[in-house]
C-alpha cells in the first residue's frame, strides 16, 4: 500500500470509485482523520482568530475532505456492498462517529464560533451576509444539540451514546439488507401464470445463474422489489403470493435468522434516543428531533397527522369494502388477505378502468423516460443534461452533467437497476456540496441518484412502472434541490440546512408532471411500436389516478404516526410491536366484520423500517405528509399560470430550490407562492374533496 495510489486520499473530479478497494479504506481514514484533528486543535488555539474565514479555511478543509471520502465509502457500502468492503466500514465507523461527536460538542470551538457570531462582521467592517449569518446560527444550535454544553458523566455518556447508536443503525440496515438477498424461492414457471414475460425470464435467468437451470423448478424468485412487486400484484397462485408474502413482511424478525433479527436493536436504539434526549434536557427524543425542525411539538406533528386521518379515513373504508366485495363476487376469495390485496386490486382497476399496469408499462422505456424527464428540466429550470464518462462502481451505472448555458453547474450519477448487494428502495444523496471553497475554487455539487427498478432482459430496453417513474421523479427532484442552489456556504448549499420536514417539498413536487398530458407524450413510447401514449389509455389512467387514494394516504398516516409515537412516548422501547398494533388499528380499517386487524398477526414491517432506525427520519417520517401539503400548493401555482410555465418554473428554481437553506423553508415558500400554504391542493390533489 505505501507505492500505490490510494484512490480515497486523490480527490478527484469525478472520484475513482471503480478503483477503491476495501484495503484502501482504513489508511485513507488514518490520514484523513489525523489532518481533521490537527485542523481542529489548530482552529480552537490561540494562533486563529475567532473569524469565519479563517476558522473555515483551517477547519472545514480538511473536515470536508475527510466526509467526502467517508461519504464514498458510505455509498459504496450502499449499492455494491461485500463482505470485505462492509468489514472495512464496520472498522471505520466507529472512528468516525467519535471525532464527529467531538467535533459537534468541542466547548473550545463552541465558544470560539459564538465569538465569530457575536462579533458580527465577516471582514472587519463588514456585516455577516445572510448565508453565514443562517450557517452560524444553525451552529450555535447544533453545537446545543450535539451536547456542547455537557460535563462530566454527561458528557462522556452522550458520546458513548453516538458511538452505540451509530453501530446499531448500521447493523438495523444491513441485517435488512441481509435478509432480503438471503431468501430465494424455486418454482416451477407453471406456477408464474399472470406473471409479466421479462419478470419470468429474469427469475428463469437468476435460477440458471444458481445451477438450477435444469430442474423442474427452474425459475428463482426474490424479494427485490421487481420481482417482488409484480409477483404480489399480478401472480394468480395465491399460496406463491402468500410464501412470498410472509417472506418480506417478516425480514429480519424473529420469525427469521435469529443473528438477523431487528428485535433487540429497536429496543436498545430507542432507550439511547430517549436517554440522549434527557440528556440534553428535552422531555422526549420527539422533542429533540423537532427543536431544527418546522414543527414546533410533537403534539402538533400528532394532531396534523391524526386530521389526514380523519380527512382520509371514510375513503379507505370505502375502499377496502369494494375491493373485498369485487375479490367475493369476481375473484372467489371471500377471505380477502393481506397477499390477495395488490392481486386484487389490480384486477379491480383492470375492470374498472379497463387498463393494466402492465399495459402502460410496456409504453415508459428507460431510454425515453430519460429524455422525456431531461426535456422536462430544460424547459422549467433552463438547464441541460449531457451524459459524460467517469469511473463507477457497476457497469450499469451512468453519470451526467448539468449545464446552464455554456456553464457545468452540477453532476449526477444514475443507478437505477436492483441487484444483489444493493439496498432496496430509492435515495437521493449528496456526493459533494457547491461550496465557495476558502482554499481555492468553487466547488460544484454531485449527486447519486438510486433506484431499484427491473434491469433490461436481452434486447430489449428497460421497462419501467408508472410508479416506477413516478420514483424517479421524486428523487431527481431531491437532485434538483441539492444540484441547483446557488448558496456556496457549505453548511446551507443545496439540501443541507433545510428543515428536514420541508426536504421532501421539490421531490414530491417533481411528482407531478407524471400526470400530465404534454408531459407524458414526451416520457412514453412503445416498446415494440414506439408510439406515445394514445389519449384514450391516457384517460383512463387519469380515471384511475385517485384509485384507493384514501388507502394510499392512511399508509402513510400509519407509518408518521408510529415513529412519533415511537419517539414520544418514553416506554416505547418495550412496546415497539404493541405500538405498530395500535396505531394500525387507529388508523387502517378494519380487515373484516368481526373487527379482524388490517395486517395479519405474523406483519413486522417496524423491522425493515430503515427510514426510521437506519435513515435519518427518526420522529421525522411524518415529513412526507407535511411536505405534500408544501407541494401540492406550490403545484397549484403551476395549474394556475400552465403547468409548463416558464416564469413559474423560474420563481421556483429561484425561491426554493437556488436558496437552499440559506432561509427557513416557510420564508421561502411564501417567497415562491406569495402565502403560507394550506391544505386544499393536498385534498383535491388526494381526490378527498
Amino acid at each position: 500500500m505505501s507505492t500505490e495510489i490510494n484512490p480515497l486520499l486523490e480527490p478527484t473530479d469525478p472520484p475513482d470509485f471503480a478503483a477503491i478497494r476495501p484495503e484502501h479504506i482504513t489508511p485513507a481514514i488514518d490520514a484523513l482523520l489525523a489532518a481533521a484533528e490537527a485542523g481542529l486543535e489548530r482552529a480552537v488555539g490561540p494562533d486563529v482568530l475567532p473569524d469565519y474565514d479563517a476558522l473555515a479555511l483551517v477547519l472545514d478543509v480538511p473536515v470536508e475532505r475527510l466526509m467526502s471520502a467517508w461519504g464514498q465509502v458510505c455509498h459504496l457500502q450502499a449499492v455494491a456492498d461485500t463482505k470485505a468492503l462492509r468489514a472495512a466500514h464496520a472498522e471505520n465507523l466507529p472512528r468516525i462517529i467519535d471525532f464527529g461527536t467531538r467535533l459537534g460538542s468541542d466547548p473550545r470551538l463552541y465558544a470560539k464560533t459564538r465569538a465569530v457570531a457575536e462579533g458580527a462582521v465577516d471582514r472587519p467592517g463588514q456585516p455577516l451576509d445572510a448565508e453565514r449569518r443562517k450557517t452560524l446560527d444553525n451552529a450555535l444550535r447544533d453545537f446545543v444539540l450535539g451536547g456542547a454544553e455537557l460535563q462530566g458523566d454527561a458528557r462522556s455518556r452522550y458520546a458513548a451514546i453516538q458511538d452505540r447508536s451509530g453501530a446499531l443503525s448500521q447493523a438495523f440496515g444491513e441485517h435488512v439488507l441481509d435478509a432480503t438477498d438471503a431468501y430465494t424461492l424455486d418454482v416451477s414457471e407453471s406456477r408464474l401464470a399472470g406473471v409479466p414475460d421479462d419478470v419470468r425470464a429474469t427469475a428463469r435467468a437468476t435460477a440458471e445463474a444458481a445451477g438450477r437451470s435444469g430442474d423442474a423448478e427452474g425459475c428463482r424468485l426474490t424479494l427485490q422489489a421487481p420481482c417482488y412487486g409484480p409477483v404480489l400484484r399480478l401472480a394468480d397462485d395465491r399460496d406463491l403470493r402468500e410464501q412470498l408474502y410472509r417472506a418480506y413482511a417478516t425480514r429480519a424478525s424473529e420469525f427469521g435468522p435469529a443473528a438477523l433479527d431487528n428485535s433487540a436493536l429497536m429496543q436498545e436504539l430507542l432507550q439511547l434516543r430517549h436517554e440522549e434526549a434527557a440528556l440534553l434536557g428535552h422531555a422526549t427524543y420527539a422533542d429533540l428531533a423537532l427543536t431544527p425542525k418546522m414543527a414546533r411539538s410533537p403534539r402538533e406533528v400528532l394532531d396534523f397527522v391524526r386530521d389526514l386521518v380523519r380527512r382520509a379515513k371514510p375513503a379507505a373504508v370505502a375502499e377496502l369494502a369494494e375491493l373485498k366485495r369485487f375479490a367475493a363476487s369476481e375473484l372467489g376469495l371471500p377471505d380477502l388477505q393481506a397477499w390477495d390485496r395488490s392481486y386484487a386490486s389490480e384486477k379491480l382497476k383492470q375492470s374498472r378502468y379497463a387498463f393494466s399496469g402492465e399495459e402502460l408499462r410496456r409504453y415508459f422505456t428507460e431510454p425515453q423516460v430519460l429524455k422525456g424527464l431531461f426535456d422536462l428540466l430544460e424547459t422549467l429550470f433552463e438547464v441541460s443534461i449531457r451524459a459524460d464518462s467517469a469511473p463507477v462502481w457497476h457497469p450499469g451505472v451512468r453519470y451526467f452533467r448539468l449545464w446552464r448555458g455554456d456553464t457545468a453547474i452540477a453532476a449526477f450519477y444514475l443507478d437505477l437497476h436492483a441487484r444483489p448487494g444493493k439496498q432496496a428502495g430509492a435515495w437521493m444523496d449528496g456526493a459533494r456540496t457547491r461550496w465557495q471553497r476558502p482554499d481555492g475554487a468553487l466547488q460544484l455539487p454531485v449527486a447519486h441518484l438510486v433506484c431499484n427498478f427491473a434491469p433490461p432482459v436481452g434486447e430489449q430496453p428497460a421497462l419501467l412502472t408508472h410508479d416506477d417513474v413516478i420514483t424517479l421523479f421524486h428523487e431527481i427532484g431531491h437532485g434538483l434541490h441539492h444540484m441547483l442552489t446557488r448558496v456556496e456556504e457549505l453548511a446551507v448549499s443545496g439540501i443541507a440546512g433545510v428543515e428536514y420536514d420541508a426536504v421532501e417539498l421539490p421531490s414530491q413536487f417533481m411528482e407531478n408532471y407524471c400526470w400530465e398530458w404534454d408531459v407524458l407524450q414526451t416520457l412514453t413510447a412503445h416498446v415494440d411500436a414506439g408510439a406515445a401514449l394514445p389519449r384514450q389509455l391516457y384517460d383512463r389512467m387519469i380515471a384511475a389516478r385517485h384509485f384507493q387514494s384514501g388507502l394510499q394516504l392512511i399508509r402513510q398516516t400509519e407509518f408518521a404516526l408510529f415513529d412519533m409515537r415511537l419517539h414520544a412516548e418514553t416506554d416505547a422501547a418495550d412496546r415497539v410491536q404493541a405500538i405498530s398494533n395500535e396505531v394500525s388499528a387507529e388508523v387502517q380499517p378494519a380487515s373484516g366484520a368481526d373487527g379482524a386487524p388490517f395486517h395479519p398477526p405474523f406483519y413486522r414491517y417496524p423491522h425493515s423500517f430503515g427510514h426510521v432506525f437506519d435513515g435519518g427520519y427518526a420522529a421525522g417520517y411524518y415529513g412526507y405528509a407535511w411536505a405534500l401539503v408544501l407541494s401540492a400548493d406550490a403545484y397549484s401555482a403551476f395549474e394556475e399560470a400552465g403547468v409548463l410555465d416558464r416564469a413559474t418554473g423560474a420563481r421556483f428554481r429561484e425561491q426554493i430550490l437556488e436558496v437552499g437553506g440559506s432561509r427557513s423553508a416557510m420564508e421561502s415558500f411564501k417567497a415562491f407562492r406569495g402565502r403560507e400554504p394550506t391544505i386544499d391542493a393536498l385534498l383535491r390533489h388526494q381526490g378527498l374533496v
